[in-house]
């Protein structure tokens, strides 16, 4: 019985690993201009299919950022920078970005949010704001990416609830049915499967059928990973860690994201309309690290 029950185990490991592999397929990947820069090609770490985001923070400038989507786009990549709302101080700064990324960058999407500051720095305070200026239309960025949060977010609903958000999704499905923009939301990272399907689940149920690129935490110190987490306002899942930082035997070691991605990738496997499409990874520890354990898990 028991040389039974390790053939199984390792049956359903081997399930688990070649359903992983294939949610992996097409996955996007996050970097800071300072990051990409420590990287001599990326062509040596991500397949030439991988979508790369370019985070735009505060004080980071539009020259570094330009030339960090010029570089990653010259390497054959597809690159996808941020439009942090609240960093932008009027539509003509707005249109000089967009310009700039066409006509010298070759850019065509756009992952559009509010921004990680409270107070806006100028006219813009959300993402629609953005779209609602014609501009991403008037230099043809078709794809869209929008900020989604199975979560929540005290920032957008300080209540608890989720009316401002559920009203923006709604937003932004009737701009991908009524336009021809092509839209796909994009989260935060997150730790436990059950309320991101259950997430994904209500969007459906809703009325609510765009794309969602899940992000996802890449390996990195467990105490990294709480210290981003806390920061970046991370939900209920943030519970993970934390009884993960309770056992001393794993404290020390890498937290890793194969749980929380298999269960995500048996899920999709066993419910094919499931909205979740594309892995979006973080690479809090490192983009090397993560571009490693990426390959591990689709070459298994």
């Amino acid at each position: 019985m028991a040389i039974l029950n390790i053939f199984n185990s390792k049956k359903l490991q081997q399930v688990k690993s070649n359903q992983l592999g294939s949610f992996l397929k097409k996955f996007s990947i996050e970097v800071m201009p300072r990051t990409a820069a420590k990287i001599e090609n990326f062509n040596s770490i991500l397949p030439k299919e991988t979508r790369v985001y370019i985070a735009h923070l505060e004080g980071v400038s539009i020259d570094d950022m330009l030339l960090t989507a010029k570089r990653i786009n010259r390497e054959g990549y597809e690159v996808v920078p941020h439009f942090p709302a609240r960093i932008i101080e009027n539509k003509e700064i707005l249109e000089k970005w967009l310009k700039l990324y066409r006509e010298e960058a070759n850019v065509k999407n756009a992952l559009l949010l509010a921004g990680g500051i409270t107070k806006p720095i100028g006219n813009f305070k959300d993402s629609m704001q953005l779209v609602e200026t014609g501009l991403f239309d008037k230099y043809n960025f078709k794809k869209l990416y929008f900020a989604g949060h199975p979560e929540g977010n005290k920032d957008i609903d300080p209540d608890g609830s989720s009316k401002n958000i559920d009203r923006a999704l709604k937003w932004k499905q009737d701009l991908n049915d009524r336009t021809s923009s092509d839209i796909a939301l994009t989260t935060q990272f997150c730790f436990d499967p059950k309320p991101v399907i259950d997430w994904a689940n209500d969007l459906a149920n809703n009325g609510i059928d765009l794309p969602i690129n899940i992000g996802v935490a890449g390996p990195a110190k467990l105490q990294t990973l709480i210290k981003f987490s806390i920061a970046c306002g991370v939900g209920p899942s943030l519970k993970v860690l934390q009884k993960r930082a309770k056992d001393i035997k794993k404290l020390l070691l890498p937290f890793e994201p194969n749980d929380f991605l298999e269960a995500l990738a048996v899920h999709k496997q066993q419910n094919p309309k499931f909205g979740i499409t594309n892995v979006h990874f973080f690479p809090l520890g490192g983009i090397n690290a993560t571009a490693n354990w990426i390959t591990e898990a689709t070459n298994n």
